[in-house]
C-alpha cells in the first residue's frame, strides 16, 4: 500500500525526513504481520493487570520496530508501541505515524505540516457545545473498585453536563484517531501512557486539536493522563468535569 496525495498536500525535505519515511514503512510492515495474525491461533498474556492484555503478536510488532529503528538511527531512542510510532527532538513532537491494520489506515502528522490520512487531509470537528458532543475514552488497565467508580463518575458527571454521548470503543489509539478526523468531538482518559499518545498527540494537533492535561494546564507525556478535543472551550469543558484518577507517572516507574 502506497498512501496517495499526500506529497503534493505536504511538500517532501525537512530535518526530520529520513525519520519519518522509516516510521511509515515500520508501520505499514508491522500492519502486515498483525493483519496476518488475526487469522491464526494466539497466545495472550498480560502486561500490568488482567485488563491490559499482550500477544505473540504484540511482542513481534514491537521488536520489529525497536529492532529497525537501533539499526538506522543507533543513536536515537523512538517511543513506539504496536504500529503507534511518535518521535520527538529534545522533547518537542516531531512526527506521529499510526496504522490501523485491518482497516488499512495511515495516520500522519508532521510539525507545523498537517496530519493526514491515507494522503487526505485530517481536520477536527470544531465543535464547541458539549450538547452536540460525542466523547470517547477508555476504561484503563485499573479496575479495582474504587477505580472503577472514580470512572464512572466521570462518565455520569459528562452526561450530566449534558454531552450528546460518552462511548468506549477500546482502543485509545483509534479512538484519538477518530478525533482528528473530526467523527468525535473530544477524548479524555488517565491511565494512558507516553507511548501511547505520542503519535497521535501530533496528528490532533496538525488537524487543528487540542491535546491538554485533565487539569486543563499543558500536556505532560508523562502523567498518564490527558484530555484531547477539536477545540480548547470544549477540552475545557470535559477537564472541569473530571475527577483525576491517578496512575503514577512514566518517568517515576
Amino acid at each position: 500500500m502506497k498512501p496517495s496525495g499526500e506529497d503534493e498536500a505536504a511538500p517532501a525535505g525537512g530535518p526530520w525526513e529520513e525519520c519519518f519515511e522509516a516510521a511509515v514503512q515500520l508501520a505499514l510492515r508491522a500492519g502486515q504481520i498483525i493483519r496476518k495474525a488475526l487469522s491464526e491461533e494466539k497466545r495472550v498474556s498480560t502486561k500490568t493487570s488482567a485488563a491490559d492484555l499482550v500477544t505473540e503478536t504484540d511482542h513481534l510488532v514491537e521488536g520489529l520496530i525497536i529492532s529497525e529503528l537501533q539499526k538506522r538511527f543507533p543513536s536515537h531512542r523512538f517511543p513506539t508501541v504496536a504500529v503507534s510510532i511518535g518521535f520527538a527532538v529534545d522533547q518537542e513532537l516531531e512526527f506521529g505515524v499510526i496504522y490501523h491494520c485491518t482497516e488499512e489506515r495511515l495516520y500522519t502528522g508532521r510539525r507545523g505540516r498537517g496530519a493526514f490520512c491515507n494522503g487526505q487531509r485530517l481536520r477536527v470537528s470544531g465543535e464547541t457545545d458539549i450538547s452536540k458532543a460525542l466523547v470517547l475514552t477508555e476504561i484503563g488497565p485499573k479496575r479495582d473498585p474504587a477505580t472503577l467508580k472514580l470512572f464512572l463518575s466521570n462518565m455520569e458527571r459528562l452526561l450530566h453536563a449534558k454531552a450528546h454521548g460518552v462511548r468506549v470503543i477500546g482502543s485509545s489509539t483509534l479512538a484519538l484517531c477518530h478525533l482528528a478526523s473530526g467523527a468525535a468531538d473530544a477524548y479524555y482518559q488517565f491511565g494512558l501512557h507516553c507511548w501511547d499518545l505520542a503519535a497521535a498527540t501530533v496528528i490532533i494537533r496538525e488537524a487543528g486539536g487540542i491535546v491538554m492535561d485533565t487539569s486543563g494546564g499543558p500536556l505532560d507525556l508523562m502523567s498518564c493522563r490527558v484530555v484531547a478535543a477539536g477545540t480548547r472551550e470544549m477540552a475545557m469543558l470535559i477537564a472541569q468535569a473530571l475527577q483525576t484518577i491517578n496512575y503514577g507517572r512514566d518517568d517515576e516507574k
